[in-house]
């Protein structure tokens, strides 16, 4: 293994570990952290929420709480921007809490590769496990997918 993949895994397990802690501590989820280069510059993407969204003023209170705290544990060496948001409403369901709190709603799920030759399912999210997620869809028909398949799961927003 690459000394760069250990680095930037242990970078994101730091970056993690210090963000999860800060949430938890302001009363917010942790939803994800990205860190990326574009045009030339890197940033540090943090999604957080809470029950009922969360507000730009959360999302300030974040990054201005965080910012110092990354500055002194120096995760990260090259320069870089820190982003701090709401994840949308369209953002992807990760986690075992996010499944279970989006339980009876309209999903999307994606799939790395065709299983019978559909890639793209869609219906009420019924039941999952650590193996699959179980949806039912517009037909009645219940449909269960391996997750190690599932490259999506989002919830379907209807407007």
């Amino acid at each position: 293994m690459s000394t760069q993949r250990t680095n930037r895994r242990e970078m994101f397990k730091l970056v993690g570990e210090v963000c999860e802690s800060l949430a938890e501590e302001l009363g917010f989820e942790l939803v994800d952290i990205e860190y990326v280069k574009e045009f030339g510059s890197y940033f540090l993407r943090v999604f957080i929420d809470k029950p009922g969204g969360v507000t730009s003023d959360d999302c300030e209170e974040m990054s201005v709480r965080l910012s110092p705290i990354l500055d002194e544990k120096d995760p990260i060496k090259e320069p870089y921007y820190l982003e701090v948001s709401s994840p949308g409403l369209d953002r992807p369901l990760k986690t075992d809490k996010d499944l279970k709190r989006n339980l009876n709603k309209e999903v999307e799920i994606k799939l790395y590769k065709a299983l019978n030759k559909v890639k793209n399912y869609q219906g009420r999210l019924v039941e999952f496990n650590d193996d699959t997620i179980i949806i039912e869809d517009g037909s009645g028909e219940v449909i269960s997918l391996p997750r190690d398949l599932i490259s999506l799961v989002r919830l379907v927003i209807k407007f």
